[in-house]
């Protein structure tokens, strides 16, 4: 399929999505129906390369497939973003990397296993990453991997696991005592000593079910080692694009707070007010200038970004991550006090879109503290 049709089927789709995202956000509950959806289309194998039987999906398609999912559910583009990500990283990415001639064999290895199991028994994976230690995408972490006969034993805890309760696999970031490198690893979600705890009832968002994941001396597999030892090093600190990928679903949110507020509008009769001429003007002006730049540094992105293409790729994640709820707030007073009430689609896309500034690695003030020393220190490798 060619990006626009993946683009169409996404619309397609959406439309059922936008219809249940109310349901899903009042019970925060999980969007199975949704899922169910993705995978019967073959879009849980969206951004698995196609001589593996999947559709094939580029970084820069992903994002147009995202942008369209989030444009009618943000909550269910979210938590696909943490399936789709990792058969990006194993991937196109990987792809980019530098590996020895053994690597490059365990890394084809790996592959059939992640693959396989997404296209022949449509596996769902989730990537909870964060700990809640530090900022950097390869500092901070808890987690232990001890090796042991045919794979590694696992202990620690993630918070703000999306797809908590409906992964089948849980792909997470550890440390194995005395080693450096970052092991990228496929949990089972089945597996002894794996549980879920806490309670889930946040602002946004809530549809993502993001509860703690936490994993006490669980054995994983050594063919669930997506990449080999260090290649998520290299990801992180060669293939930072990635991380843009949790600022998609906000632009599609930014895309749905237009459909909305017109929508409102002309419902209402007032689409001939010149206060709220004035106000449907700046919202199309700031979903303009976002979706101008975050494609410009998606189109760009690759192995080893140029200092001026990582200043674009902050700067990028900042106007969307931060123009969402702005975007959400002017809607709110353009539309009226009506807005407001549940279940208008504007009073959940302004929960929602309020949750994006603070997602890690690359946090709204993560990028600020980046930008603000860009061109003011001799610092030259990209952070990671």
């Amino acid at each position: 399929m060619t990006r626009q049709q993946l683009v169409a089927r996404a619309a397609e789709m959406g439309t059922s999505f936008a219809g249940r995202a109310t349901k899903y956000d009042a019970e925060a509950s999980f969007p199975y129906d949704d899922f169910a959806e993705l995978r019967d289309a073959g879009f849980l194998a969206l951004c698995v390369p196609e001589h593996f039987g999947g559709l094939g999906a580029d970084f820069a398609t992903y994002c147009r497939v995202a942008n369209e999912i989030g444009r009618h559910a943000p909550a269910t583009a979210l938590a696909f973003n943490m399936h789709c990500v990792t058969m990006l990283l194993a991937g196109q990415i990987a792809d980019d990397l530098t590996w020895t001639d053994g690597e490059r064999q365990i890394l084809e290895d790996r592959r059939r296993v992640l693959y396989a199991g997404v296209v022949e028994q449509g596996t769902l994976h989730s990537q909870p990453f964060s700990e809640g230690n530090a900022p950097g995408a390869t500092a901070g972490f808890s987690t232990r991997a001890e090796p042991v006969e045919g794979g590694y034993r696992i202990s620690g805890r993630k918070i703000f696991a999306s797809l908590s309760e409906a992964a089948d696999v849980h792909n997470i970031v550890a440390m194995v005592p005395g080693d450096h490198r970052v092991r990228f690893l496929g949990l089972p979600a089945n597996a002894d000593g794996v549980h879920i705890e806490g309670d889930w009832d946040p602002v946004g968002m809530r549809a993502t079910l993001s509860r703690t994941l936490v994993f006490d001396n669980v054995f994983v597999p050594l063919a669930n080692e997506w990449l080999p030892p260090g290649g998520f090093d290299q990801a992180a600190t060669r293939w930072p694009h990635f991380y843009l990928t949790l600022s998609f679903s906000y632009l599609g949110l930014m895309r749905g707070v237009l459909d909305h507020t017109l929508a409102y509008l002309l419902r209402s009769g007032r689409q001939d007010h010149p206060i709220k001429q004035q106000g449907w003007a700046q919202l199309q002006l700031r979903y303009e200038q976002a979706l101008a730049l975050q494609h410009a540094a998606v189109d760009e992105a690759g192995v080893d970004p140029t200092p001026d293409q990582l200043r674009r790729a902050w700067t990028s994640l900042i106007t969307v991550m931060e123009g969402a709820p702005d975007m959400a707030s002017t809607a709110l007073r353009v539309a009226g006090g009506r807005a407001l009430l549940k279940p208008e689609p504007l009073e959940r896309l302004y929960r929602d879109a309020r949750c994006g500034a603070t997602m890690l690695p690359w946090s709204v003030e993560v990028c600020l503290e980046r930008l603000g020393r860009f061109g003011l220190t001799d610092e030259s490798e990209a952070p990671a």
